[in-house]
């Protein structure tokens, strides 16, 4: 893994590691000041504007990789054509969604939703708020696409502890303010993305001339963008499914009680799956620019390593912490909505699948071919909502939509790896000899005793334990002799100069 991925991942995480601290402590500001009820309204209201903004996430994702399959070419006249095309589509989606969220979107919640009569004005406002909240994020798509393309993740990584100093200030205004506490943090969570798309914009304008936007049509860019994005669309249409609609499930069968304890799963597996997204988004860029400059084996050696390491990240923070739950919400929350325990273990395993999924789905989008892959993964994910309503319907437990996208995801990764042996020649014996068997050697090897220690020690003792098992085990499994032998290098180095620097 070169230098460059290992600088950009140092970034992400300092940047991760500021993030998580500060969004625990806000969420928790933000929930016992909202209460039980508004934060379970302002999620499940929220949601609805989210579902109408899979088509942003589809685009942002064909930006994304056009601009860098165009760097990993070295043609920057066609980075800069992509750019502003790219821009000009946001734009347009951007008016899309507010006619569809104010219009299907609005009915549904006046309708559908369930939400107490006396709380309706202020879950109208709110909607309305986060229906412009999403058309800052969405224009903005292309210069966050920018910043990564170039992998200047420094930049990125300031940009996003200004989006966090933001909000911790969000919490303070939201404390001492005296006007309705639900559309207060609407009001202040708008401004705080407008803020932050100006932001990104100014520094792309400033460090990119290809950023200088440009109207035009270019159809040679333009027609295999939309072709990309549009077979995306099914794919994140049905990511939306597995997420959001999952929450409006809840809300239809059993209130915003249970939707306020899927709002703090989501924060508790978004601050924790950060980790893993910040050493993805640091290889993914390297990924694409391979395929573009056709130097297949080494695509093989870091699409492994990716997967392998991602998994080892991702199991290292999540087994402390689904062993210790009960006590890590008790201390974090002021109150801990039902079944929010459980919902937190389920959607961390699911996000340990996606975790391994994510680097290959990055190869698939390289390829470009998307038609075959999008229709497949997007009939997996959406038969799970269906199923899961039908178990609901039947009496299933608030936890039944959890496992049945845990099994959707797994299917969905045998899927993308059958797709990569056909496409560039997958070694399915490699994948198996260096990701499959290391991952599960290290689940076997810190499972079982982290499971019988967590039932003798104290919390704090048992997550040490644990962190310290996985550490040792995806040393000597997931490490080959020349990562060990860096690791050797590196640390004797920070030795070295230890000693020099107390000699002077």
């Amino acid at each position: 893994m070169n230098q460059r991925i290992i600088k950009n991942t140092l970034y992400l995480y300092l940047r991760m590691l500021f993030s998580m601290g500060v969004s625990l402590y806000t969420s928790r500001v933000v929930l016992a000041t909202l209460g039980v009820e508004d934060f379970g309204i302002y999620t499940v209201v929220g949601g609805v504007v989210i579902m109408f903004s899979f088509i942003n996430a589809s685009m942002s994702e064909g930006a994304t990789r056009f601009l860098t399959f165009a760097l990993g070419k070295g043609n920057m006249e066609e980075f800069r054509k992509t750019f502003s095309a790219a821009l000009t589509i946001h734009i347009l989606i951007a008016f899309v969604i507010l006619i569809f969220a104010e219009t299907i979107g609005l009915w549904y919640m006046e309708n559908k939703m369930v939400i107490p009569a006396e709380r309706m004005n202020a879950a109208r406002v709110v909607f309305h708020l986060s229906i412009i909240s999403t058309m800052a994020t969405i224009i903005q798509a292309p210069y966050n696409a920018t910043i990564i393309a170039h992998e200047r993740m420094n930049i990125y990584a300031f940009i996003e502890i200004l989006n966090v100093c933001l909000k911790l200030g969000i919490v303070f205004l939201l404390v001492v303010g005296h006007w309705d506490k639900l559309i207060l943090y609407a009001i202040l969570v708008l401004a705080v993305a407008f803020l932050i798309a100006g932001t990104y914009r100014q520094y792309c304008i400033k460090h990119f001339k290809e950023c200088r936007y440009q109207l035009e049509w270019d159809k040679k860019i333009i027609h295999p963008m939309l072709t990309f994005s549009g077979w995306e669309i099914v794919g994140c249409g049905a990511y939306v499914g597995s997420t959001q609609g999952v929450n409006q499930l809840l809300n239809l069968f059993f209130g915003a009680v249970v939707n306020a304890a899927y709002g703090a799963a989501s924060w508790v597996t978004s601050a924790i799956t950060g980790f893993v997204r910040n050493f993805q988004m640091a290889v993914n860029p390297q990924i694409v620019k391979l395929y573009a400059a056709e130097k297949i084996d080494e695509l093989y050696s870091l699409l492994f390593q990716n997967a392998k390491f991602s998994f080892s990240l991702m199991w290292l923070l999540l087994l402390p912490a689904s062993l210790t739950m009960e006590t890590i919400l008790q201390i974090w929350l002021v109150e801990v909505p039902e079944h929010t325990a459980l919902f937190c273990r389920l959607a961390l395993i699911q996000s340990l699948v996606a975790c391994l999924q994510r680097p290959f789905v990055t190869a698939i989008h390289a390829t470009g071919r998307m038609k075959v892959f999008q229709m497949s993964s997007g009939t997996i994910l959406l038969s799970a909502l269906p199923v899961s309503y039908f178990y609901l319907k039947a009496g299933g437990a608030p936890y039944i939509p959890f496992v049945v996208f845990i099994c959707a995801a797994v299917l969905e990764l045998c899927v993308e790896v059958y797709l990569l042996k056909r496409w560039i020649n997958l070694s399915l014996i490699r994948l198996i000899k260096t990701v499959l068997v290391p991952v599960l050697l290290i689940i076997a090897c810190t499972l079982p005793p982290s499971l019988i220690v967590n039932q003798y020690l104290p919390f704090l003792l048992s997550a040490m334990f644990s962190g310290l098992t996985v550490c040792i085990s995806v040393y000597f499994i997931a490490f080959n002799k020349e990562t060990k032998a860096k690791i050797h290098n590196q640390i004797r180095n920070v030795f070295h100069q230890i000693v020099k620097k107390s000699n002077i």
